[in-house]
């Protein structure tokens, strides 16, 4: 799989960073959308998508650096090439976070709501950027055979993307988008519930996503390793309890009281 879409001499476009792109536009998109129905000011929500791309781009090179430094300590340079891979999700939503939480209170806005809405448009922006994957040849689980992968009924471009040097691998890259996909339909879903709460979907994605990762990580042979451990599936099991903990407090109280969807009790956002 050729991973540069276009190569004009004096500069290439990469796949990698096109889906990357795409993804950010679409998962922007619904967030706009879904920012309308509670009247948030628009110019306030993109500059919020806007900043929080970048500390999150920010966030996710330098988690993958860090735990890749034997290599990075030694060829520097490389850490700003971006377009070859090497972005790290648990590292951009830990960076994005952090800007988030600043954002909305400086500017006096319900915290867990604008995560709420922000959420539904990252997962099925995560959905889409692991094509760069794809198109990279990584984040590939273990050696198989061509007959296993067309027996799961995987897309022939697919599988022979996934014969790397002649040998077949799991296309776990798939396996997440495919959850992730899946995962943006039931937080769609759920966050239309007339009783749904503000920080429960926050939570759910956690679950749901956490989940997904940790087994499929269990899969891949690139993992980032802590010792010898895998420390996405460590960040993926952490998510999974802090989401629980967090469906179980937010779900307290009269079904009435903090829902979603109340849309007469708004913050006034001056921006």
């Amino acid at each position: 799989m050729n991973p540069v879409l276009l190569d004009l001499g004096f500069i290439k476009i990469y796949w990698y960073s096109i889906m990357i792109l795409l993804g950010i536009f679409v998962g922007g998109s619904f967030i706009i959308k879904e920012s309308k129905r509670f009247k948030i000011p628009e110019d306030y929500i993109i500059n919020l998508i806007l900043l929080c791309m970048i500390f999150s781009i920010i966030g996710a090179r330098l988690y993958y650096c860090i735990f890749e430094w034997e290599y990075y300590s030694h060829h520097l340079l490389d850490i700003f090439k971006i377009w070859e891979g090497g972005l790290a999700i648990h590292g951009g939503i830990l960076f994005g976070l952090i800007f988030i939480i600043f954002y909305t209170k400086k500017y006096k806005v319900n915290t867990w709501r604008m995560l709420d809405i922000i959420v539904v448009g990252l997962i099925i922006g995560q959905a889409i950027g692991r094509w760069g994957n794809f198109f990279n040849g990584e984040a590939h689980g273990p050696a198989t055979t061509l007959e296993a992968l067309q027996n799961l009924l995987i897309p022939n471009f697919i599988i022979e993307g996934m014969n790397i040097h002649g040998v077949y691998y799991h296309p776990t890259f798939l396996y997440e988008s495919l959850w992730c996909l899946l995962g943006f339909i039931l937080l769609l879903l759920f966050r239309r519930r007339y009783y749904c709460k503000i920080g429960e979907t926050t939570g759910l994605y956690l679950v749901w996503y956490g989940i997904g990762r940790y087994v499929i990580e269990g899969l891949r042979t690139d993992s980032l390793m802590l010792f010898d451990f895998k420390v996405a599936q460590i960040v993926s099991l952490a998510f999974v309890i802090i989401g629980l903990i967090i469906l179980l407090v937010k779900s307290r109280g009269s079904r009435l009281n903090n829902r979603y969807n109340d849309l007469e009790n708004l913050d006034e956002i001056r921006f």
